[in-house]
């Protein structure tokens, strides 16, 4: 180490490096983006305090590494940011008149959307509004409502701006919803969405960048450092590289190219195409990891072996032949990029295997990691066991059971909603898996998700505790295990001298939590790169100097 002091000290009652087998430090240092040392003497690192470092004094605080979502929709989040909070709505006619107040602040003909993070058991009513019910709050305007990634709907006008009839085809792998009398009632599902948000305009790039903004802060201010976010549109890249080049992004984001609706391997192609120019990963900030799939759909529509609880004529749907995909993904594959696969229900997990299986034995060699399955819901044992004798790294997201068991349980009963995402399984197989929170379906939050997997609560209570793991097992799969899945792991995930200073300082151990408050608790500060991402908490108590950089 040379005489050069350092930028930022943080000195804690305990600094966790998750060095196997390393006793807490007690202080750590950090020069330009990277720590530069740790020390279990509190006060061992002082010779590298000079006139411009930023010290933190915390003798009872917990320091940890920033935490990974590797499975997130921060786009969502940055639409969310300027879009209608229908999520605060407790019932259908708040839910309208929100629209309703929008509308009048909008020009006739302008598309009016909303925030996407909301769930319809949630409000009075029970269930989604209807076109007639958004005709009520404007039908001078067409109206997008979206629940999740998978389901929107639409208002009357929208539907004939898109020349949805009762005559309109339903699209392979969607639905279109329709009335007792046959005509469209507004819902739209999975390959059917594009047929109205085709016709949205972007919002503005200074709005989305704000939103961009707004969005980063909101995660790094619950402990997460870096987003793997896994279903962003060319257009939206293009808003990143905008949003890094304004200094707009507090938080790394590594972005999974959307090959959402597409059907075949020519497609594929052409957004390969637009993606050459984005090979270049050397950013520490922004990088493109991959190209995402959808097998199946969501909540309503994931592919499962026996049939719904609901319906028993019904078992989900498949979005692609595996025949398709597994030649599209190939053709991704070969052009060296990776790729990760949403499959929800047990005969999606299958049928994935099937195609990954084809996939590494017509491409032998292939880099660990680069076929991934995203969520993996309802695999089962012999699913598990396969997955990894595969080698396939897979995502889980707690978050996304809690808030939607209810749904869930609705569509596929309680017994197999008890199994959705065994962490417990995956863990003792020694599968790779790391955790997120599939937001806006599940909320965001370092310690909301840690809570769920260790506790397995729901809105609806504990479903499925055989699949809880500890607190050390859960922070592992948000830090080493994530920064591994992303092939940083000689970046980021531990705290040790060389390694990216992404850094999270909390008030109390969060180990040490009664469970109904880990649920809820937020770090203090979280650091991404040494730059202060979210100050949640107020000025250092000891201050030496005038700062060697600006903390945002």
């Amino acid at each position: 180490m040379t005489d050069r002091g350092a930028d930022l000290i943080v000195r804690a009652g305990a600094v966790h490096t998750l060095v196997p087998g390393q006793d807490p430090q007690r202080v750590l240092a950090v020069r330009g983006d990277r720590i530069a040392a740790v020390s279990a003497d509190p006060r061992g690192l002082d010779h590298l305090v000079g006139a411009g470092t930023e010290v933190y004094d915390l003798p009872g605080a917990t320091v940890l590494p920033a935490f990974d979502d590797t499975h997130t929709h921060l786009i969502f989040a940055v639409l969310g940011a300027h879009d209608v909070p229908v999520h605060r709505a407790r019932n259908i006619a708040e839910f309208l008149d929100l629209i309703r107040q929008r509308a009048a602040v909008t020009p006739e003909g302008e598309w009016i959307r909303t925030t996407t993070n909301w769930q319809e058991l949630n409000l009075a009513e029970r269930r989604m509004p209807t076109a007639a019910e958004l005709d009520r709050a404007t039908d001078r305007h067409p109206v997008l409502v979206k629940r999740g990634g998978h389901n929107d709907v639409v208002n009357s006008r929208a539907l004939r701006l898109a020349g949805i009839t009762e005559d309109t085809p339903v699209p392979p792998g969607g639905t279109i919803g329709r009335g007792s009398d046959g005509k469209p009632d507004g819902r739209l599902i999975d390959n059917a969405l594009h047929l109205v948000e085709r016709l949205v305009p972007a919002p503005d790039r200074a709005k989305r960048i704000d939103g961009l903004r707004l969005a980063c802060r909101g995660y790094a201010a619950t402990g997460i450092g870096t987003v793997r976010d896994c279903a962003v549109a060319p257009e939206d890249y293009a808003v990143l590289l905008a949003a890094r080049a304004a200094g707009a992004l507090g938080i790394r984001v590594r972005a999974l190219i959307s090959a959402l609706g597409m059907t075949g391997a020519a497609q594929v192609e052409d957004l390969l195409d637009v993606m050459e120019e984005w090979r270049d990963n050397s950013d520490p900030w922004l990088s493109v990891w991959g190209v995402k799939f959808g097998l199946d759909g969501g909540l309503e529509a994931g592919a499962t072996e026996e049939p719904y609880a609901c319906d028993h004529s019904f078992s989900g749907m498949l979005i692609w032949e595996p025949d398709a995909l597994a030649e599209a993904v190939e053709t991704v594959v070969r052009r060296g990029w990776r790729v990760g696969t949403h499959a929800y229900g047990d005969r999606a997990v299958r049928t994935l295997l099937d195609v990954y299986e084809r996939v590494l034995a017509r491409n032998p060699g292939l880099p660990a990691g680069t076929l991934v399955m995203e969520h993996g819901g309802l695999a089962g044992p012999e699913q598990r066991a396969r997955t990894v004798q595969l080698g396939i790294p897979v995502t889980i997201q707690q978050p996304l059971l809690h808030d939607t068991a209810e749904v869930e349980e609705g569509f596929w009963g309680p017994e197999r909603v008890a199994r959705l995402f065994p962490a417990r399984g995956w863990i003792d197989l020694g599968a790779q898996v790391s955790a997120g929170s599939d937001f806006p379906v599940g909320r965001f939050g370092a310690m909301r998700s840690v809570w769920g997997m260790t506790t397995r609560q729901t809105v609806i209570g504990v479903k499925g505790p055989e699949h809880a793991i500890t607190y050390d097992e859960a922070l592992t799969l948000h830090t080493t295990n994530a920064a591994r899945l992303l092939g940083e792991e000689h970046l980021r995930g531990t705290l040790t001298p060389g390694r990216l200073a992404d850094l999270t300082v909390w008030d109390r151990d969060p180990a040490q939590c009664p469970a109904d408050d880990l649920r809820d608790l937020n770090p203090t500060h979280t650091f991404v790169g040494g730059l202060l991402a979210a100050p949640t908490g107020t000025r250092p108590p000891s201050h030496v100097g005038r700062p060697s950089k600006t903390l945002r």
